[in-house]
């Protein structure tokens, strides 16, 4: 296998080829990338067929901002239709035993016309694999993930991922439903923030009833709506009105000022959220200072893409973290995703592990 395929946001095509080839050179792995725009994935084509699995094993998954999920694999063109099954087992021959089949396509228009032909494959497939050795009768969710990603009914990449390094999400997309008394689509952006960034026994240990949140912009409420349903009390910072039933909780304290100047008075804040509309440099800033000082543990927050040069821009942003959280002797843990229900933005959490007393005493 000599490709590394990676799922991203139709559109985002250059922003996914961009990343991986930063990666791939940090890795002194030379290739070069395929992308078309709208397709909904790139991939990098690796001068030494190795290296596509040596790329998944070396980088770290989370580390990438655009990338919804990856693989390393290889492209089966012009498949007989009447045993597109037999070719595949072909392919995946030298494979390693996998614990789960995910028959998948690009999140595209094109893409949604072949799932009903995905579906209509993967059980013959599976039970084929099975039989080969090549795939578990039940999911185990130790061993590599087996993928087979169709562009059409003869063309497929196929090939697989670690499941200790990849998006444990079928197409890399939670399933998230829109709550009936949401107050407004923004908020499946949070939720899916908590469902990609912390696994289900982190979110016990750190998202619990009674901590205290702060939503910086938070009019309408959609933002803060996540944090109310996880039971938190949450300091609402808006000169807007918020949604009524949100007020009427008794969990929402509604603080119309500006979020740019609205501090605390306690060092006390569990989570710290904002999807404010500004320039990604300035929210930036913003999330720094409120690290350095010692106001909270954890955040998520939004940066605002520009139109061109997204890639450059995000990496920017994440870059001065890295220099102003290590000047001043901050320990964090970082991770930034262009979420599925993200659009032009991408969304960062921040875990925060020591801030010298000294910053702010």
């Amino acid at each position: 296998m000599s490709s590394v395929v990676i799922y991203c946001r139709s559109g985002f095509e250059n922003d996914a080829a961009a990343e991986i080839n930063h990666h791939a050179q940090l890795q002194s792995v030379a290739g070069y990338v395929k992308a078309k725009p709208n397709t909904g994935f790139v991939t990098f084509e690796c001068f030494a067929k190795e290296d596509a699995e040596r790329l998944l094993k070396q980088i770290d998954f989370k580390s990438l901002v655009f990338a919804r999920q990856w693989f390393a694999g290889t492209l089966l063109s012009g498949m007989p239709l009447e045993d597109r099954v037999g070719e595949i087992k072909q392919c995946v021959a030298d494979f390693p035993l996998c614990g789960e089949l995910r028959v998948e396509t690009p999140d595209t228009n094109e893409g949604k016309e072949l799932s009903k032909f995905c579906k209509k494959i993967s059980t013959p497939l599976a039970k084929s694999l099975e039989k080969q050795n090549k795939l578990t009768r039940n999911v185990k969710p130790q061993k590599p993930v087996l993928h087979v990603l169709f562009l059409a009914n003869d063309t497929a990449y196929v090939g697989f991922s670690f499941s200790d390094n990849n998006s444990p999400f079928f197409m890399g997309i939670p399933r998230l439903r829109m709550p009936a008394d949401g107050p407004s689509r923004s908020t499946l952006k949070l939720d899916e923030a908590f469902n990609v960034f912390l696994t289900k026994e982190q979110a016990e240990e750190r998202v619990r009833p009674g901590m205290r949140g702060v939503d910086l912009g938070a009019c309408p409420g959609g933002w803060t709506y996540q944090l109310v349903r996880r039971g938190m009390f949450v300091a609402a910072i808006d000169n807007g009105p918020m949604n009524d039933k949100l007020m009427e909780s008794g969990q929402v304290k509604h603080f119309r000022e500006d979020g740019f100047k609205y501090r605390p008075e306690k060092r006390n804040i569990d989570w710290l959220v904002c999807d404010m509309v500004e320039k990604p440099s300035k929210v930036t800033q913003l999330m720094i200072d409120w690290i350095v000082n010692g106001f909270v543990k954890e955040l998520i927050f939004n940066l605002k893409l520009p139109m061109k040069k997204r890639f450059d821009s995000v990496y920017e942003c994440l870059q001065l973290i890295d220099d102003e959280l290590a000047h001043y002797n901050v320990g964090y843990k970082l991770q930034a995703k262009h979420l599925y229900h993200d659009r032009e933005e991408v969304t960062v959490h921040i875990q925060v592990l020591k801030v010298p007393q000294n910053l702010y005493s």
